[in-house]
């Protein structure tokens, strides 16, 4: 395995177990604390598309579905990927914790639900997705995989943008005027866009 295989294995697991206790507490929270819950294929399929890239991701590490490198070949470009992956799996974390008790795994309306309108939900209401697509197309790049990349771009970015729509109409009809207002100061899912 080389050093950028073995830095980004390395981040994948202090992401991962960053993230641990709140896949633990989202999964107690969807189960006791559900007030709204739409029936959609948009439930599962994002995460479940993001759990296979996981795999991929994982595989890439020990060089299965990547392109073979030589000597420095792509190196900026890998440096590159290594970097996004970096800052959006923090920024993926970031985000979820500050949720809070209003974190769940599902597209849910809680007991007691807040609308977050501080920190990065200032400028982005998606910043989850943003973070997740990002930080696994900047894993695909820094691995090389011809998996992983366009299995981002084709199939889960367009997953979670429509996660993110169903999100939002659901937060619309429990926030009303308050999420309104909240859509007109901040980007859908880049800063200052949507």
């Amino acid at each position: 395995m080389d050093p950028i295989n073995i830095i980004a294995a390395i981040i994948l697991f202090l992401s991962m177990t960053a993230n641990w206790g709140g896949a633990k507490k989202g999964l107690k929270t969807s189960i006791t604390k559900v007030v709204e819950k739409p029936d959609t294929f948009l439930q599962k399929t994002p995460p479940t598309v993001s759990a296979i890239i996981l795999i991929m991701i994982i595989l890439g590490f020990f060089g299965i579905g990547t392109m073979s490198i030589t000597g420095n070949q792509y190196q900026v470009e890998r440096v590159i990927g290594l970097i996004l992956f970096a800052i959006f799996s923090w920024l993926q974390v970031s985000a979820y914790r500050s949720l809070g008790d209003s974190y769940a795994p599902d597209i849910v309306i809680l007991k007691n639900h807040k609308l977050q309108t501080r920190g990065i939900y200032r400028f982005i209401r998606h910043p989850q997705y943003l973070g997740q697509v990002l930080s696994d197309l900047g894993a695909g790049i820094a691995l090389l995989s011809y998996i992983v990349i366009p299995m981002v771009l084709l199939i889960e970015l367009p997953l979670f943008i429509m996660r993110a729509y169903s999100e939002e109409k659901v937060l619309t009809n429990y926030f009303k005027e308050e999420y309104k207002l909240y859509k007109k100061k901040s980007g859908f899912i880049l800063p200052f866009i949507g």
